[in-house]
């Protein structure tokens, strides 16, 4: 058990990001398929809403628990707001291309094709938000 507790806390960055990532995930679907089942929203108006709500809640949860961002000067918050919207743009517009060619293109059912995207979605959410938006500055 002690090992455990070590190499969880050896990479508590990684184990955080991780299930943050999962509960923004899961605000992602949640959103996603009440949008699409609940309410007949088209699925890539569906994604881009769902997308806008779970950006949201990742900000908070990346900047508090994950890279642990305690400065709330308003320049530091907005240049992270901004930095996390851009960076989203982004992994957005490459997780609506995926569901295009998979779903329209190639005629794939969306549920699995939206849990495969988003797996990349979620890689790519972690370098940038590591590498550039909450990186330490000195």
């Amino acid at each position: 058990m002690d090992k455990l507790r070590e190499l969880l806390r050896a990479h508590r960055e990684l184990v955080s990001y991780g299930f943050w990532g999962v509960m923004t995930t899961a605000v992602n679907y949640a959103a996603y398929f009440l949008l699409t089942r609940g309410l007949g929203v088209y699925y890539l108006t569906a994604n881009v809403i769902a997308w806008a709500v779970s950006v949201l809640f990742a900000y908070f949860t990346n900047k508090l628990f994950v890279f642990q961002s305690r400065d709330w000067a308003w320049r530091v918050a907005l240049r992270e707001l901004w930095q996390m919207v851009a960076s989203r743009l982004f992994s957005g517009a490459l997780e609506l291309g995926i569901l295009w060619l998979f779903v329209d293109a190639l005629r794939l059912p969306d549920a699995p094709v939206k849990l495969l995207a988003n797996v990349v979605v979620v890689i790519v959410n972690y370098l940038l938000s590591k590498w550039i938006i909450f990186k330490k500055r000195a």
